[in-house]
């Protein structure tokens, strides 16, 4: 696909505001939102619960809708698949593999953002979006407390940001969420991959001290609001570890088997997951992502991790009514590993109901991907409606636009 897009090293203003990191903390840069939340575009999806089913039909068919159909029929498997990974990024190459694989986005891990200056960072970013065809989708941990990927670095807070629960006791869930967002925009990124939705009121727990710890109502309305404050400004959220990590170990190092009951689940580990879904329903910004575990939660399915569950993902799109994108945890876990014989797991993933794939070895993965559709063993329609999640995704991000022809185009980002 040609190249559309126009980068830039804006907010280069906050270098300095960046550098003066002589007071408790470095205030945000003095700017409005990237996207107004008057004048984000509405979600395609928001009103259907209020039509009836004729003018639910009529309102899909949008010409933001036909644009994202339009586009998607314009793009090879290659572009596609593509899409669909959103990935590490790598230590080496990182441009040209935006290009050799077409990559729908990249994480930023602490090895990515340390020791490095704001306007470093920034200008990192924007040669990976010049190299995109369609723009990426540009992601962080940054969920405060144990898992900050950019506030550990003096250059950009002078202060890590605090955990779930620290600011529950001591802060403003507002104050929090909206620095973090603006920080994280006028740094060049789109999403983060937060809030924690899980519940846990025992400090024992593995997952505890990134939560609220909190019960399932107080983390609800913690993770409800960040949604909603995040997407006012253009940014993206993820829900996680759905369906609910519980008390379960790392899954980073091996499997984590689930075998509490399903009224468990229903009574304490999904409110905080339903109650954002809605709320991403109602917002005339970007939907919540929904991040799938690794555990194995037996009451839902025995065999495999949520992850690579058929089952799961049916739960999550019908009896809780999700239609935005579902994204695995990182496939390269020890946890998933065994799960496909000839190395092919993100095929698994995308037959189970994911749309965006989480790995750090696609460079094996996307050939598989390809392959498996070719073969007839991956139902290209399962890489369509995935690929046109993201894309319509990428519309809510504002990283996508309606042209006067009513086609998409890439959003010129602008030049300082």
């Amino acid at each position: 696909m040609k190249k559309w897009i126009c980068v830039t090293l804006c907010v280069l203003m906050l270098v300095s505001v960046l550098s003066a990191c002589g007071g408790e903390m470095v205030p945000p840069p003095p700017v409005e939102p990237d996207v107004p939340p008057a004048e984000v575009p509405e979600n395609p999806s928001a009103r259907s619960e209020e039509l009836g089913e004729s003018e639910a039909q009529e309102e899909a068919e949008t010409p933001e809708e036909a644009a994202l159909q339009a586009l998607l029929e314009s793009m090879t498997l290659r572009e596609k698949v593509g899409q669909l990974f959103f990935v590490r990024v790598p230590a080496q190459s990182a441009v040209e593999d935006v290009k050799n694989y077409l990559l729908g986005g990249y994480i930023f891990f602490g090895r990515d953002t340390m020791d490095r200056t704001a306007s470093e960072l920034i200008g990192t970013i924007a040669s990976y979006q010049a190299a995109a065809g369609i723009p990426l989708l540009i992601g962080v941990d940054e969920e405060g407390g144990s898992v900050v990927r950019v506030s550990s670095n003096h250059h950009f807070r002078s202060r890590k940001f605090a955990s779930p629960r620290v600011v529950l006791q001591n802060g403003s869930v507002e104050d929090d969420t909206r620095e973090k967002a603006l920080l994280l925009k006028a740094l060049g990124f789109n999403i983060n991959l937060a809030p924690v939705a899980d519940v846990s009121t025992n400090p024992k727990d593995f997952m505890y001290d990134r939560t609220t710890g909190r019960g399932a109502e107080e983390t609800a309305a913690y993770v409800t609001k960040v949604v909603e404050i995040s997407s006012s400004y253009g940014l993206g959220s993820v829900l996680k570890h759905f369906p609910g990590y519980g008390d379960n170990n790392d899954t980073h190092t091996g499997i984590a088997v689930d075998n509490r009951l399903l009224e468990d689940f229903q009574e304490t580990d999904l409110i905080p997951f339903q109650r954002a879904i809605d709320e991403g329903k109602r917002l005339s910004g970007p939907e919540p992502a929904v991040l799938v575990s690794h555990n194995i939660v037996s009451c839902m399915d025995a065999e495999v991790p949520a992850s690579l569950s058929s089952e799961i993902h049916r739960i999550l799109r019908e009896d809780m009514d999700f239609d935005g994108v579902i994204m695995t945890d990182d496939l390269a876990m020890d946890a998933v590993a065994e799960y496909a014989d000839d190395g092919a797991v993100a095929v698994m993933a995308i037959q189970a109901g994911n749309d965006l794939v989480i790995t750090t070895d696609y460079r094996t993965q996307i050939p598989k991907v390809i392959e498996a559709v070719r073969e007839g063993t991956l139902d290209a329609a399962a890489v369509d409606a995935a690929c046109l999640r993201v894309l319509r995704w990428k519309l809510e991000l504002g990283l996508l636009k309606l042209s006067e022809q009513e086609t998409l185009e890439p959003a010129v980002f602008p030049q300082s």
